[in-house]
């Protein structure tokens, strides 16, 4: 599938997985990093070292001055987003001309550098360029949604509580979001009563029904 055109004001589908579909997360380490990275790098702001930030994701310490100047320099935004062990999902809007494009290469190599180092490896870690779709009309918009927060239901552990899987933004959406600026759930929350209505609406659906409405092409493992 090529990969989108990114505008100002648009809205993508954001994904991609692990060369030969090896694992990419391997703890809550890893998850961690991952999600710091998501935050911190929103922004066009030069970023201290990361290990000195990771605390305050962490515990979701969000308000200090750093944090403050990311929000403000933002060029991405994120809508919702799902970590797999061997993939990722996420739904990003386009800020800023190339906002996505510059965050998105910035998390693989902030990523993959520190993935090497720390499983002493080298070469790529994901299976190539991220892949990226358009989204075009909301009932598009709220599958995708329902789609990137029901992926947990493909773990044994977590099959029929993707609610509380913390890796996905699912508890963000129907409880309190941890990120508060830093994700945007209302642009999906706006269409629904309440959250009740929301979470409903995802739990209720199958994959089946999702396959028709976006495609198979979106169902990777």
């Amino acid at each position: 599938m090529p990969r989108a055109q990114f505008a100002e004001g648009e809205y993508y589908h954001i994904y991609n997985r692990g060369v030969e579909k090896r694992s990419i997360f391997t703890n809550d380490q890893d998850r961690w990093r991952f999600l710091t990275l998501l935050i911190i790098l929103q922004g066009d702001t030069s970023i201290p070292q990361i290990k000195r930030i990771l605390p305050n994701v962490q515990h979701w310490r969000l308000d200090d001055e750093l944090f403050q100047e990311i929000e403000k320099n933002r060029t991405v935004e994120l809508i919702s987003f799902c970590l797999m062990p061997n993939h990722y999902h996420l739904m990003l809007g386009e800020i800023k001309e190339g906002g996505i494009s510059k965050f998105m290469q910035r998390i693989s190599d902030s990523y993959t550098k520190y993935f090497n180092i720390k499983y002493d490896r080298s070469g790529h870690l994901f299976g190539g360029k991220f892949q990226s779709v358009h989204i075009d009309e909301n009932t598009y918009l709220n599958y995708l949604s329902a789609y990137i927060h029901l992926n947990p239901r493909g773990l044994n552990s977590w099959h029929s509580k993707e609610i509380s899987y913390p890796w996905s933004s699912f508890q963000d959406f129907c409880k309190e979001n941890r990120f508060g600026k830093f994700l945007n759930p209302s642009l999906i929350l706006d269409q629904f009563a309440d959250k009740k209505e929301y979470r409903n609406f995802v739990e209720s659906t199958s994959f089946k029904k999702i396959e028709n409405r976006l495609g198979s092409e979106y169902l990777i493992d």
